[in-house]
């Protein structure tokens, strides 16, 4: 394989693991608390060792991820630390694939510029860029919703939509959904095709499709396997990021890198990729390099 290849695979695998979409209109509070109470069973008794609920589609032209969860959070806190760009920013760079992440803002609103990268450091000259409007939308105060949307991206890829949206539930928890879809075009199926038939091609996601002969679960691969990997790595940062909001501020960035490899872990079949020390150590210093551009502005 030839290195424009390999180039157009990373390209495509790295939209992937950020997410993307196509349009969908999300749920208002009323129908985000119906949609807790009829997941309540699957929320309490799944295989994920918490309370949460996964789903994948791939349609003609067009991928969708989404996750249902119950973080341990009270509802002011989860909207008032994940209302703010530059609290995004800090989330993002939790990710194993974000290299560096910048909220500016401007007349239009705010724009998160994200660089994506190896899952190993690397200059930023050597990553690719991506810039997502920030809209935050509060229509009631016992809902939370914000959006990422960015136009076009790279590969033919297109339509990309990040949405996070939360209600309150009983005992001071929040009940949170999270969807990641994204368009496409012929050459960006050709080379997501490429990648799942090489490099990708033993890799799988969460959902349970049946049994192997010795009675191990079979689990979703293919396109539907990446969305699904990173639609769960997405939501450790998340709650990795309010995690560490209980430690004093200059702790709470180490706090959330441990909690979120220490998340990571517990699913090795799917999320497994680099050891818990050289994670660490890549994340410190990106944060450090992002630290220092910002201030620098």
């Amino acid at each position: 394989m030839g290195p424009l290849a390999m180039k157009i695979i990373l390209a495509l695998l790295l939209l992937l693991n950020l997410g993307a979409a196509s349009a969908e209109t999300s749920m208002n509070a009323k129908e985000l608390q119906a949609k807790y109470t009829s997941l309540s069973d699957k929320l309490r008794n799944n295989h994920y060792g918490r309370p949460l609920y996964m789903e994948s589609q791939e349609h003609k032209e067009s991928l969708k991820g989404d996750i249902y969860a119950v973080v341990d959070h009270p509802f002011a806190t989860f909207s008032t630390a994940l209302d703010n760009p530059d609290h995004w920013c800090d989330v993002l760079l939790l990710h194993l694939n974000i290299k560096y992440c910048q909220a500016t803002p401007g007349k239009s609103g705010t724009l998160l510029s994200v660089n994506l990268g190896k899952k190993a450091e690397q200059p930023l000259s050597k990553t690719y860029r991506l810039d997502f409007a920030f809209r935050s939308n509060k229509p009631s105060p016992d809902y939370f919703q914000i959006e990422l949307t960015a136009d076009s991206g790279p590969v033919g890829t297109r339509d990309y939509r990040i949405l996070l949206e939360a209600v309150p539930i009983k005992n001071n928890k929040t009940f949170m959904h999270l969807t990641y879809t994204y368009g496409f075009g012929l050459s960006s199926r050709l080379a997501t095709n490429t990648y799942l038939s090489t490099v990708g091609r033993d890799k799988v996601g969460f959902t349970i499709t049946g049994k192997n002969s010795d009675g191990t679960p079979q689990y979703v691969n293919g396109v539907r396997g990446v969305i699904e990997r990173n639609t769960m790595r997405y939501y450790l940062a998340i709650d990795a990021y309010l995690g560490g909001l209980s430690a004093p501020a200059p702790q709470q960035f180490e706090k959330r890198l441990k909690l979120v490899i220490d998340a990571t872990e517990e699913y090795p079949l799917q999320l497994h990729e680099v050891d818990r020390r050289t994670y660490l150590e890549m994340k410190r210093h990106e944060h450090q390099r992002q630290q220092q551009s910002q201030a620098s502005l």
